[in-house]
């Protein structure tokens, strides 16, 4: 660390001077320009930065099916808006790999392809992406997806049970959103500006965009555990809908206190959240003792449904402990 004394010129104007080192580090000399972006009591300087779009370039020589989509995934997040994907030959295999992975990312197209590069781009204008907007639609697509599956294991139907599995992949999409306005906002300060809201709070809704994205994948389980099991019992369908009114509940108050900007109401509703996860483990365990009067395989496959609907109000308890989190009075 540094110090250097602020200083008057001209009767008016506030001077500091920078640190060598750290201008020459950064290109920074006599004639450049440097940018400034308040955020709370700080003062964030940075040279100005007239790159336009960023490129990244990996070699996927030896990538393959999931280790390839992850490759892609990761230069998405990253915040490239350029990818390029180089190989001395890019096979038919990893080419279906490639389209599948863009397809599962929002905003991004093939712009170049050879016999050794594949070209991607993001056509969206990150300075216009929501991590508000996104966060919303997640809880929204996440939530509906819950009550479809409980929904499909009632009238024991498969064709409800598939689109729940499908729709994980439009919240997966949303978090990749968010995880890139995220990190984007970890990069530079610009991001932070044009976002609109610190780095705090995009931490608090990037911690609870994942939450929301486990929930997803839990009514995706649920939906597939519908396709094993024969017709449920109307006492067990029962006390899954009583599970879930109950779960949804922890859920929507945990989400609903995390986008409130009043913190005593806030608080209030995260702690009334935390505090019903008590009742829920409970219940839960009086569905695992009526279970057990089931053929054993099938109470194997019902337990687990128990068990999603279960963690799922985890995952609203721990939107909730973000919810106090982000109420908290600021140091």
């Amino acid at each position: 660390m540094e110090t250097r004394k602020v200083q008057v010129t001209g009767g008016s104007t506030y001077t500091v001077s920078l640190p060598k080192s750290w201008a020459t580090n950064n290109g920074v000399e006599a004639g450049s320009v440097v940018e400034f972006y308040p955020e709370s009591d700080s003062l964030l300087l940075t040279p100005k930065n007239d790159r336009g779009q960023l490129e990244g370039s990996i070699d996927i020589t030896n990538l393959q099916d999931e280790e390839l989509r992850r490759a892609v995934f990761t230069m998405y997040v990253s915040g490239f808006d350029i990818i390029t994907l180089e190989a001395s030959r890019i096979t038919t295999e990893q080419r279906r790999t490639i389209s599948a992975a863009t397809q599962s990312l929002v905003g991004l197209e093939v712009l170049e392809e050879t016999g050794n590069k594949v070209v991607i781009q993001d056509l969206l204008d990150s300075s216009e992406l929501s991590i508000h907007n996104a966060v919303t639609r997640m809880r929204l697509i996440a939530l509906s997806m819950l009550d479809d599956a409980i929904t499909a294991i009632a009238e024991n139907d498969d064709d409800i049970a598939r689109d729940v599995i499908e729709r994980d992949e439009d919240v997966d999409r949303l978090w990749f959103v968010v995880s890139r306005i995220f990190r984007a906002t970890l990069r530079t300060a610009k991001a932070t500006e044009e976002l609109g809201m610190s780095r705090e709070v995009c931490f608090d809704y990037h911690s609870s965009a994942r939450q929301l994205e486990r929930i997803a994948d839990h009514a995706a389980k649920i939906g597939q555990l519908t396709l094993q099991l024969p017709e449920v019992d109307e006492d067990v369908i029962e006390s899954y809908e009583a599970l879930h009114e109950d779960s949804t509940a922890v859920i929507d108050k945990a989400m609903d206190a995390l986008l409130m900007d009043d913190s005593e109401k806030a608080t209030e509703l995260a702690n009334e959240a935390r505090e019903s996860i008590l009742d829920i483990d409970e219940h839960a365990r009086a569905i695992d003792k009526l279970l057990r009067k089931q053929d054993p395989q099938q109470a194997q496959l019902l337990g687990l449904v128990v068990d999603s609907l279960s963690r799922c109000a985890d995952y609203g308890g721990n939107i909730a402990e973000t919810a106090l989190q982000k109420a908290a009075p600021r140091p």
